[in-house]
Formats: C-alpha cells, sequence, structure tokens
C-alpha cells in the first residue's frame, strides 16, 4: 500500500464488516422489492372500470384479465414477491455468516432469473399500456384511456413497481456480486 492509503495495482482493501454491511444492505433491498412487486400485482390484479352506455343495462367493462399480457403480469409479480419473501432468509443468514460464498453464488442465479422474468412482463405489460394510451392508427385501434381513464391510471402506475423491482434486482446482483469478490 502507497503513503496516505492509496491501492496498488488494483488491490482490494478488505473493510472489517463490509460484507456484513453489504448483506444488510441486501435485506433492506430485498423488502423493497417485495413491496414493489407485491403493489404491482395488486394494483393491476383489483383494476377493473364500468362505464354505463346509453341504457342502464348496457354497460362497457374493462377489466385487468380481459387481457392476457396483464394476467400474465399478476401471476409473475406474484411469484417473484414469493421468491422475494423466500430469499429474506437467505439474506438473513449473509448478515450472520458474511463469509458464505456459496448461497451468494446461489442468489445471484435465482436473482437473474427473477430479474428476466419481471423485466419482461413488465415491458410486456408497458406496450399495452402504451396502446391503451395512444392506440394504433394505422391497425385502427383507437386508444381506450380517455374513456376508461381510472383503468388506465392504475394499470400505468402498477408498472411503477415492477420496474423499480427489476431496478432493485439489478442492484442485488452487483450488490452480490462484489461480496463474492471480496471473499
Amino acid at each position: 500500500m502507497k503513503a496516505g492509503g492509496a491501492v496498488e495495482g488494483g488491490e482490494v482493501t478488505k473493510v472489517p464488516g463490509g460484507n456484513r454491511v453489504i448483506a444488510i444492505i441486501d435485506l433492506i433491498l430485498r423488502i423493497m422489492a417485495i413491496f414493489g412487486t407485491l403493489a404491482s400485482a395488486v394494483a393491476m390484479g383489483t383494476t377493473d372500470e364500468t362505464l354505463p352506455f346509453i341504457t342502464q343495462f348496457i354497460r362497457f367493462k374493462a377489466q385487468y384479465d380481459d387481457i392476457p399480457t396483464f394476467r400474465v403480469f399478476v401471476i409473475v409479480n406474484a411469484t417473484v414477491c414469493g421468491y422475494l419473501v423466500l430469499s429474506l432468509a437467505i439474506s438473513t443468514f449473509h448478515i450472520l455468516r458474511s463469509r458464505a460464498a456459496k448461497t451468494r453464488a446461489v442468489l445471484i442465479f435465482l436473482d437473474s432469473i427473477m430479474l428476466a422474468a419481471v423485466t419482461a412482463v413488465a415491458s410486456a405489460a408497458a406496450a399495452i399500456v402504451y396502446l391503451a394510451h395512444n392506440g394504433n392508427a394505422s391497425a385502427n385501434w383507437s386508444a381506450i384511456c380517455q374513456q376508461f381513464q381510472n383503468f388506465c391510471e392504475r394499470i400505468s402506475g402498477s408498472l411503477i413497481g415492477s420496474f423499480g423491482a427489476a431496478l432493485i434486482f439489478i442492484l442485488l446482483i452487483i450488490l452480490s456480486a462484489i461480496a463474492l469478490c471480496r471473499l
């Protein structure tokens, strides 16, 4: 080490308890992702709006389960939320045993799968939400958000939690990789 504490040649300085700090941050991020995916699944899964037409007997109704992409969105977000709840045990284990390498590697693998799943469904749902807001003139699809404003607000809002969870998964993977490198 050079004078003043500089690091020479790419050496990694080991901070005492550094992996424990990473494990605590990991636990906090997992809890945040649980709330994001749960909120997304609940917001999308409870979205519906009914509009009256000329008479009270004829009504137009928009529900999330009318669109298969939204059904898959709810299922995947609920599954990812369940995974995150189960992964809290391993994350807590890492606080107690900050030098555990195998379980960190397993978490990186599983977190990568969950990142792919939540990104895929959030992106697919975002495409449908875009069509709901803007329509597609060349395909003669009209925008429905002018009529179903509450429906569109809720489905748009549900995307926030999913994309937030995807961002958190990226951070979790990076944190786990850093912790593995420090062992």
